[in-house]
């Protein structure tokens, strides 16, 4: 193994992250086919959700492709070589079917109709067991590898470049997703990270933003809750 200077990543925030897309990818098939054929409206609120968490679910797997398996080959090259593999396959995967799920949804949001509604809603359980899989996996064997051999620093950075092209006026709202589930001292800790004038009065910005995003969404502004592994 490459040596490198501690202290080593805290992985805390990658749970957090994986626990929010498993509940949202298992909540949008049933999302998709409650919507009423002919309902345009709701066709349009529905998929831009949709595209919404799969547009933070594209930006997290890019900043791992950049970022992680490089390191974690150069590091750990026996440990790592072969989940690394599997990491990437699954990650190409996803991007098919996110293909598919983009297809779709583009002639739900023409049509309104029973046909594209079925298609997209069954790309979207093929999803949603992908991301299952692979986020149960990557706690499983690729995180324990991280904490012994990536540091803070570059941890941070790649959490930083992955929310690069986020436009900031949402970022409360991803936050608000992620605290939903989250462990309220990693919260914290997140939170006693921001700028002095954000940190106090970020977390309840962010908390509102959820709440009032799945009102809009799911009905409700407490949401079914998702699998932690």
């Amino acid at each position: 193994m490459t040596s490198t200077n501690g202290p080593y990543a805290d992985t805390r925030d990658m749970y957090m992250a994986h626990t929010m897309f498993r509940r949202e990818f298992s909540l949008m098939p049933g999302l998709v086919r409650d919507v009423a054929v002919g309902d345009a409206e709701r066709v349009q609120i529905v998929s831009d959700h949709i595209e919404f968490v799969e547009t933070i679910l594209h930006h997290h797997h890019d900043a791992e492709d950049k970022h992680l398996w490089p390191k974690l080959q150069a590091r750990e090259p026996v440990s790592a070589a072969g989940i690394v593999r599997v990491m990437e396959e699954q990650h190409a995967g996803i991007d098919r079917i996110g293909t598919e799920i983009a297809d779709a949804m583009a002639a739900w949001r023409r049509n309104a109709d029973a046909d594209s509604r079925g298609t997209l809603a069954d790309a979207l359980d093929r999803m949603n067991l992908l991301v299952v899989e692979h986020t149960a996996l990557e706690e499983e064997r690729i995180l324990p590898l991280v904490e012994k051999c990536v540091t803070a620093a570059e941890w941070d950075l790649m959490i930083r470049e992955g929310g690069e092209d986020t436009p900031p006026e949402i970022l409360p709202l991803i936050l608000g997703m992620m605290m939903y589930e989250g462990d309220p001292e990693l919260v914290k800790d997140i939170v006693s990270g921001l700028p002095p004038k954000q940190g106090p009065a970020i977390e309840d910005i962010a908390s509102q933003a959820f709440a009032s995003h799945s009102k809009r969404i799911h009905g409700t502004s407490t949401p079914p809750r998702g699998t932690a592994f």
